[in-house]
């Protein structure tokens, strides 16, 4: 299948606080917060939700197409992605904006304080998805946090051309009010959330568990440690515990890793259970690593964890994904 990924790309400024952010906020006093975190450690890397997934199916040996708008400054951030199988000939290029950028501190606990500039990335508006199935088939559209314009035409467009979407708003919820929300969700394939972002979802659009799932098909909603909770279009749900980790050393991008082992799986044909046990195997490599797409994929290592995590024959069917 072809796969187009639409969302932000963006350079990260990854920091390290060596202490517990909670130790600092009083639950009193949030109203007029003001706080510096001394931080230990800065990291620039490549990242971005498109850039990250995209990379991942590279490295998984798929070929998507990735979509979203960067600055001149693209072109280093650009030949790294087409080394790792992704297509990038339809990015835009602005003449005005550099590309964006998210800056984010983690403290002892994994919780996280970021900010996002999204520079070139408001130019993503401007990019149709109807021009791009004119010019190759497109079997799968990945929308993820973006432009909140870009988001809400790139759904429509989809729905219009009947093109499976995956909808996956993440960290734009914050930003969108309900009815915007519902736009993002009707008629997705796959809806993708994690457990406080579905909390929110519901919230902010109104809807109950059961009017959701009568506009999706199939809704993964990732829980951290936990693992993650599949409900079917007929309402089966699985549910399917995480890759214990080695060590952990940076969140960022784990969704994303998550995001793009499973619709690997899943549109090769992999079962849910089995495709959310390679997407749990991608996002604990890159919980392991600092950056986003520095991590690499060892077959015989990864096949060992996923024996050990899930049992010889989860092992045998994700094999040839490996």
């Amino acid at each position: 299948m072809s796969i187009a990924v639409s969302a932000s790309i963006a350079t990260d400024h990854l920091m390290r606080f060596p202490g517990r952010f909670a130790d600092a906020l009083l639950a009193d006093q949030l109203d007029h917060v003001s706080v510096s975190f001394l931080v230990d450690d800065l990291q620039i890397r490549k990242g971005g939700v498109a850039g990250n997934i995209a990379y991942a199916m590279g490295v998984l040996n798929r070929t998507p197409l990735l979509v979203g708008a960067v600055g001149a400054d693209f072109a280093e951030y650009g030949a790294w992605l087409e080394k790792h199988g992704v297509d990038c000939s339809t990015v835009r290029i602005s003449d005005r904006a550099h590309t964006a950028r998210f800056v984010c501190t983690t403290d002892d606990d994994m919780a996280q304080i970021a900010s996002f500039y999204p520079g070139a990335m408001s130019e993503a508006r401007d990019i149709s998805i109807g021009e791009l199935a004119e010019q190759r088939a497109l079997d799968l559209v990945l929308i993820g946090a973006n432009d909140p314009e870009a988001m809400l035409r790139h759904t429509a467009e989809c729905r219009e051309l009947g093109i499976p979407f995956a909808a996956d708003p993440s960290q734009q919820l914050a930003r969108l009010d309900g009815d915007q929300a519902v736009q993002l969700i009707e008629g997705a394939a796959y809806l993708f959330t994690n457990k406080y972002e579905w909390a929110l979802l519901l919230q902010k659009t109104g809807l109950s568990e059961e009017e959701v799932a009568r506009k999706v098909g199939i809704r993964v909603t990732t829980l951290g440690k936990d693992g993650v909770q599949i409900v079917d279009r007929d309402g089966t749900e699985v549910t399917v515990g995480v890759v214990p980790e080695v060590n952990k050393v940076e969140p960022t991008g784990v969704g994303d890793a998550f995001r793009a082992g499973f619709l690997t799986g899943h549109t090769t044909g992999l079962s849910l259970e089995r495709s959310a046990q390679l997407g749990s195997l991608i996002a604990v490599l890159v919980l392991e690593t600092m950056g986003t797409q520095e991590w690499t994929l060892n077959k015989d290592d990864a096949l060992e964890r996923i024996t050990k995590a899930y049992g010889a024959e989860a092992a045998a069917d994700i094999k040839p994904l490996l």
